[in-house]
């Protein structure tokens, strides 16, 4: 099935537009014509205030890689989901009271957010940005959790009338697009696309959906260009396709997002959310950290800061923490060495632990970090914010 339409709307689920956009698959079927009651029927309702339940509901990716690592980092944040049948779309996590995890597919948990069938979610930030469209119900609670990375971008052949192009600016100014012959994009993102090619100056353009990879849509002449999502390229390069400068919509990664109706609303929501963002916060800026304890040889504790302190990559988290290490000498006790804690990248181990030799540390221990905990996490004072509260 072919629909082609001109598209003037200030319908809440779709931004301003006035834009031709042909769209050819069997499974468009939301129109700006449509009536609330019938975007009610594909979204779920939209009411103005949350469904009467008592219980907590949390989104999950119920597929993929992107289900997987979600599961992980729970897991690592001591917030392990307990399904007692895989097969089953409903879970729980102990540690958290009064709430239920869904199973859902991701654009599915954007849409249920937006109904007030759940509450919570943990999707990929393009997803959000696509079935989301910008509605302001929807809030980013912790928009970088450092997984799922990609990027949706525009790629077009390497050759013919494209070989010399490389930016959308040229891409743009292109003669060949015309009311008549439009620039043909094969992309899933119809919401997202459209909006970036306006943006971009790109007035003639057609969208189309296709089954399968879209990389394929160029070299059998059924697209001109894809906008897609890429991770490292290298599929696009070895289909004979390129990224061009200007060219990428967004850069995407896993986020947990919430209602806004429901955080103000439903009793509990705002309570668990605080509860995960702090576990999560925690977790994230304890990767790749590790913690290094050493004895070094000092006349005070103040003279072992100072040394510590002349070194920029010893200088951890806040500052080292310097104690005395007692022994019994000549059968009394003195303090002769310090003990002293400091907090280090990863990637700055080994040139931190030869400063640390070099200025007198010995007996080093190093010990990988699992949380670090800070007096109050940014991310919530920024979720409170946003609530007005």
């Amino acid at each position: 099935m072919a629909v082609t339409m001109w598209m003037t709307t200030t319908h809440p689920r779709f931004s301003t537009m006035s834009f031709h956009i042909s769209v050819k698959s069997p499974k468009w079927c939301c129109y700006a014509s449509q009536s609330q009651s019938q975007v009610a029927l594909v979204n779920g309702n939209p009411g103005s205030r949350v469904t009467e339940r008592d219980e907590i509901r949390l989104g999950l990716p119920s597929k993929g890689r992107m289900s997987a690592d979600t599961l992980e980092l729970l897991k690592d944040c001591q917030l392990s989901v307990k399904q007692v049948n895989p097969r089953q779309y409903v879970a729980g996590i102990p540690q958290l009271s009064n709430l239920e995890v869904w199973f859902q597919r991701p654009k599915d948990i954007v849409r249920k957010l937006l109904s007030g069938d759940l509450d919570l979610g943990i999707v990929g930030l393009d997803t959000v940005s696509e079935y989301g469209q910008g509605n302001e119900d929807l809030i980013l609670v912790h928009d970088a959790l450092e997984y799922g990375d990609c990027r949706l971008s525009l790629a077009i052949p390497q050759y013919g009338i494209f070989e010399s192009i490389h930016s959308i600016k040229e891409l743009a100014q292109m003669p060949q697009w015309t009311e008549e012959k439009p620039l043909r994009v094969a992309t899933g993102f119809t919401y997202l696309g459209p909006k970036f090619m306006k943006e971009n100056g790109l007035k003639h353009v057609t969208f189309s959906t296709a089954d399968g990879a879209l990389e394929a849509a160029p070299a059998m002449g059924i697209a001109d260009a894809i906008l897609d999502l890429v991770s490292s390229g290298t599929t696009l390069r070895e289909n004979n396709l390129k990224e061009i400068e200007g060219g990428t919509v967004l850069e995407s990664q896993a986020v947990l997002v919430a209602s806004r109706k429901s955080l103000i609303q439903r009793k509990g929501v705002l309570e668990t959310t605080h509860e995960m963002l702090e576990r999560l916060e925690a977790h994230l800026r304890a990767i790749g950290q590790f913690t290094v304890t050493a004895n070094m040889r000092g006349s005070s504790a103040e003279e072992v800061a100072e040394r510590i302190l002349s070194q920029p990559s010893l200088s951890g988290l806040q500052g080292p923490t310097v104690s005395p290490v007692f022994c019994k000498r000549d059968g009394k006790v003195t303090a002769d060495y310090y003990a002293i804690v400091i907090c280090v990248p990863k990637k700055a181990l080994y040139k931190s632990i030869q400063q640390l030799r070099a200025i007198g540390g010995s007996g080093v221990l190093i010990s990988p970090l699992t949380y670090i905990f800070d007096e109050e996490t940014p991310r919530w004072r920024e979720l409170l914010s946003k609530l007005g509260m």
